[in-house]
């Protein structure tokens, strides 16, 4: 901890998180020097194109200065993806006291760096709305390893790949920026979930059992953190799940809508990708249900079929009332169901 007092200690020794994950980061593809910076200064080039065309396809963000990316390779991302987490997480979660703090923070940093290397490789970029280094407009990184990567497995044309990762990417950052009050609703929620984890915490040995029934059952994607919950964390997490499968929902919506009029491939894309999304040998499929990836994909879709359907029946327009406020946001439920959402909120 770098001679940190216990009063400095957080819940989780970051910087060794970062260390142990760097350590077990896997190299990219290799690539010649003259490519790897060709396709960074493209990546560079790109991002703001393709914020330009998320904002005339979702009428978000208009007026902001366009921003670029940064370009990263998979050690900065671990590092970047540190930083945000513990500003993110760190004020809520409890702090560790006693002779044990400094053993328990090293101990939940080292399984944090496990989990950042793991999916280190896998990333191909991240908006961060609640990075440090910029407090107004946040952190769009592009993983340029992996996304040369992922580009080569899928043997698709590279700058319309390129293209396509970016107008994820920018979504993501015009639904933070262009609706000013998400960032706070977001940060508020993850802040109570993470205060009440002390709350009616069930035995780890209660715990573990009940994943492996869940697991017989055959219960859908999932991951530990469905099983720990009270009442009241449960709520808290629908919440921040509906949330985020909008947001995903949204984005993966956004870059196929855009149109072959800017990525000629995509629907070669996106059904290459949809594959390779779900593939994986046996130790990488548990590795992702446990760390709930295989949920993420899920939510990717759900969402991407909600965001279809509303716009659909009542356009962009209509879906950007989604926007407006908390109050109509949608719920799991609505999710699921895209007409009881219309109901309530566009009568």
């Amino acid at each position: 901890m770098n001679g940190a007092t216990e009063a400095e200690l957080g819940p989780v020794d970051w910087e060794l998180a970062v260390s142990t994950a760097v350590r077990l980061v896997r190299p990219g593809p290799v690539i010649g020097k003259d490519e790897a910076d060709h396709v960074v200064g493209r990546l560079r080039e790109l991002a703001p194109q393709a914020e330009v065309h998320v904002r005339e396809l979702t009428t978000l963000g208009q007026g902001l200065p366009l921003l670029p990316g940064e370009v990263v390779d998979r050690p900065a991302w671990v590092a970047a993806a540190a930083q945000g987490l513990a500003a993110l997480t760190g004020p809520a979660m409890p702090r560790p006291t006693g002779p044990m703090a400094s053993l328990l923070a090293g101990t939940a940093g080292v399984q944090a760096g496990v989990v950042m290397a793991f999916l280190s490789s896998r990333v191909l970029g991240q908006y961060d709305p609640f990075s440090p280094t910029d407090q107004l407009a946040g952190r769009l990184l592009l993983v340029a390893p992996n996304i040369v990567g992922a580009q080569q497995a899928l043997d698709v044309p590279d700058d319309d790949f390129r293209m396509w990762v970016c107008l994820h990417e920018c979504t993501h950052r015009l639904q933070f920026t262009g609706v000013p009050w998400l960032r706070k609703y977001f940060s508020d929620q993850v802040t109570a979930l993470l205060s009440s984890m002390d709350e009616e915490r069930a035995p780890l040995t209660d715990v573990i059992r009940d994943f492996r029934q869940k697991l017989r059952e055959g219960d859908g994607p999932m991951s530990l953190i469905d099983l720990i919950q009270s009442p009241q964390q449960k709520v808290l997490l629908d919440r921040l799940i509906a949330l985020s499968t909008l947001l995903e929902g949204h984005a993966d919506h956004v870059m196929d809508a855009v149109g072959p009029s800017v990525v000629p491939s995509v629907a070669t894309i996106r059904t290459r990708f949809s594959a390779r999304r779900k593939g994986g040998g046996l130790l990488d499929r548990i590795l992702r249900t446990v760390l709930g990836v295989e949920a993420k994909v899920r939510q990717y879709e759900e969402g991407a079929q909600f965001t279809s359907y509303v716009v659909e029946r009542v356009g962009m327009d209509g879906f950007n009332a989604i926007w407006t406020s908390a109050d109509t946001l949608p719920t799991r439920a609505e999710i699921a169901e895209p007409m009881s959402w219309l109901r309530r909120v566009s009568p």
